[in-house]
């Protein structure tokens, strides 16, 4: 297939393309570097051998959005592109709902325009909000704490709505969990802009020297340490299972929606056992306050995306904490070191 990858040169995106090179797919990549950088598309190629096209275009561009469609002729689309930082949402809500809905939008006029009607798109496990009870499936009520969850909530009903208007469009979401580690070559992996929001890359800067400690939020939840527990996924795995929801849209299977997690959740302080474990360094924290929002538990029932897609989670916990570290200690300033 010719597949467009918006965002495809993020952490998922990238990882993602590495999978469809892999594959044997023609990857055509749109992203406009605010959150990545283009060196990780450089090594992208260098690790699969194999070349792909790049154009450095915003989806809210529509005339630059409507170039790329007429120069390739598209099979599908996998959508990542979308600001996506919790906190920054809640300050700038305005530019959140602009960005992530209205750059959908404008990709679905492309689409419907030049006759593409296969679609991955990047959801996210927010879209369960805090009401429902672990372990989470894909029939459940989705609402959202916060506007970059609400965005997601949004553009997953934008697709239902345009499917159910124009049935020939076949549209899967994939619920993410959360994704860590790093390609097993150490070349790509998480490169966050500042201060990591994210357990796992906040470690590994730890271990690398950036930062002095690591703050654990609350250690008084109802969870067997005190600890918040969650599902965490190789971002390997988790590009592993675009590839399969885009042979599942070669069945027309409508607008489906999949939870990509292991169904096994982990506490912080297991996550940061196994990580000392697997690398040999010792990780300082402190407990601080809990956080605003935080659930004690969430963990996906994956067996829809087990039985439906053929997809499974098959990396450890030890393994997403070793591919990390290959590449925090082998990229300690992330792709800035180029």
């Amino acid at each position: 297939m010719n597949v467009l990858v918006t965002g495809g040169a993020g952490y998922i995106g990238s990882h993602t393309c590495v999978e469809l090179l892999n594959a044997g797919h023609e990857v055509i990549v749109v992203d406009n570097l605010h959150n990545s950088k283009e060196e990780s598309l450089e090594r992208v190629q260098e690790i699969t051998g194999k070349s792909l096209t790049f154009y450095k275009v915003d989806l809210l561009d529509r005339d630059a959005l409507r170039n790329v469609f007429a120069q390739h002729r598209l099979d599908a689309v996998i959508h990542f592109a979308a600001l996506k930082a919790v906190g920054e949402s809640v300050s700038m809500p305005l530019a959140y709902y602009h960005n992530n809905i209205t750059g959908t939008i404008y990709l679905c006029y492309a689409m419907r325009e030049y006759g593409v009607h296969n679609l991955v798109f990047s959801s996210s496990a927010t879209v369960y909000g805090e009401d429902n009870q672990p372990p989470l499936v894909e029939t459940m009520r989705t609402s959202a704490t916060n506007p970059y969850g609400w965005s997601k909530v949004m553009m997953e009903q934008v697709f239902r709505d345009w499917h159910t208007a124009e049935p020939g469009n076949n549209i899967i979401l994939l619920r993410y969990f959360n994704p860590v580690g790093a390609h097993p070559s150490g070349r790509i992996g998480e490169d966050p802009n500042g201060i990591p929001l994210n357990l796992l890359p906040f470690v590994t800067q730890v271990a690398v020297g950036v930062h002095e400690r690591l703050n654990i939020f609350g250690n008084d939840y109802p969870t067997p340490d005190g600890t918040c527990l969650r599902d965490y996924i190789h971002v390997v795995d988790l590009a592993i299972g675009h590839v399969k929801a885009l042979e599942k849209l070669e069945e027309n299977p409508g607008v489906e929606a999949y939870n990509l997690g292991t169904g096994r959740p982990y506490s912080v302080l297991e996550v940061v056992e196994s990580f000392k474990r697997v690398t040999g360094k010792d990780i300082p924290y402190q407990i601080v306050d809990r956080r605003p929002g935080d659930l004690p538990t969430s963990y996906a029932d994956p067996s829809k995306a087990n039985s439906e897609l053929n997809w499974h989670a098959t990396r450890t916990l030890d393994e997403m904490c070793a591919d990390a570290w290959r590449w925090q200690s082998n990229n300690p300033n992330g792709y800035n070191e180029s």
